[in-house]
């Protein structure tokens, strides 16, 4: 039976039961926890100063009312990392790449963002819909076009992530794939793919990062619109 190259996509299943709640699961599991003694050890020291520059960088543009969102977001950024990560693993599914569960992120945290400008800045929230100055002829249509533009932002969010994240995997599988069949057939060109596919494996790593980095970026700028 012949395999199609979408089926590492597919949520893997035990006994017919699905192990998404599995893999969602393990990220928990493998960051370890700041403990009681005075001197932590340099994989924790390291990881919360990667926590204090991120919280940083994402709050520094943001009023004090959004500082509240700090464990949030920082939470959700590690979060991502780590299933992203996980993902470029032998034998290991990567959960991001399914658009469902990147839309469970992003719609509830961007209907809060909208939920909190509309109660506390309604004013501000709806004068988003129709920038200053606009002529009355084009008044109907932009805002129609800026309520589309706001109720597409987590769909847009969603398939980013998804998107990245699948095209990276199906590059490394077509190239493993075409060096497997060409170590025997032409070995030389095999080690210039291999070589290729080491350093695409390193940019998929950077991928997973930077993906993560910008889902969580750009709900902190939704955010920093309503508060």
């Amino acid at each position: 039976m012949t395999l199609s190259l979408f089926d590492q996509f597919m949520s893997p299943m035990f006994l017919g039961v699905p192990l998404m709640a599995l893999a969602l699961l393990l990220p928990w599991l493998i960051l370890p926890k700041p403990c009681h003694r005075w001197l932590n050890n340099r994989f924790l020291t390291l990881q919360g100063w990667f926590i204090n520059i991120f919280t940083k960088q994402i709050f520094l543009p943001i009023n004090l009312g959004g500082y509240y969102w700090a464990v949030m977001f920082t939470s959700l950024m590690l979060f991502l990392i780590t299933l992203n990560m996980l993902g470029l693993l032998p034998y290991t599914f990567t959960p991001t790449t399914q658009l469902s569960l990147n839309m469970a992120f992003a719609t509830p945290i961007w209907l809060a963002t909208v939920i909190i400008g509309l109660r506390n800045q309604p004013t501000h929230a709806f004068g988003h819909l129709l920038p200053e100055g606009t002529p009355p002829m084009l008044i109907p249509i932009l805002i129609i076009i800026e309520t589309i533009s706001l109720f597409i932002r987590p769909l847009a969010l969603g398939v980013r992530l998804t998107a990245n994240l699948t095209a990276g995997h199906l590059l490394i599988q077509l190239i493993a794939t075409g060096t497997f069949v060409l170590l025997s057939l032409m070995p030389a060109v095999a080690v210039f793919t291999s070589i290729l596919l080491f350093l695409l494996t390193l940019l998929e790593v950077a991928v997973a990062m930077i993906q993560a980095y910008v889902f969580v970026l750009l709900l902190s700028l939704y955010l920093q619109e309503n508060t």
